[in-house]
């Protein structure tokens, strides 16, 4: 059931405009300037931006696979363990957060195809 860390970045790397950004410890992932996901190799988590309900409803259903990371206006983050989450759900809580962040043009053209 766990993702690796290879199959995130393959996710991310299908996602239009999307980019990494690395620091000592974390990658920051991008789409326009605007941040929609983390990832730290040494936890083998990955933080993705959502709504508020649905970091509350992941959190709720299984706090072993995911936690809260923070809010920020209408936007609450989720850490997310990949030992603990399958691909599928994983490409989608990543499309989502890409969605919440990619300007609304490249939205539009993405429609709801799914990274795979």
């Amino acid at each position: 059931m766990a993702v690796p860390i290879a199959d995130f970045l393959a996710i991310v790397s299908r996602l239009p405009g999307a980019n990494g950004t690395d620091s000592d410890r974390w990658t920051t992932f991008r789409v326009a300037g605007r941040t929609f996901g983390y990832l730290w190799p040494a936890t083998s988590t990955v933080g993705l931006k959502q709504t508020i309900a649905e970091q509350l409803a992941l959190v709720a259903e299984r706090p072993q696979v995911f936690e809260i990371q923070f809010t920020a206006g209408a936007f609450g983050w989720v850490v997310v363990h990949l030992d603990g989450i399958e691909h599928d759900e994983l490409v989608e809580l990543t499309f989502e957060a890409w969605r919440l962040t990619a300007p609304q043009d490249a939205v539009e053209q993405q429609g709801d195809r799914l990274p795979q």
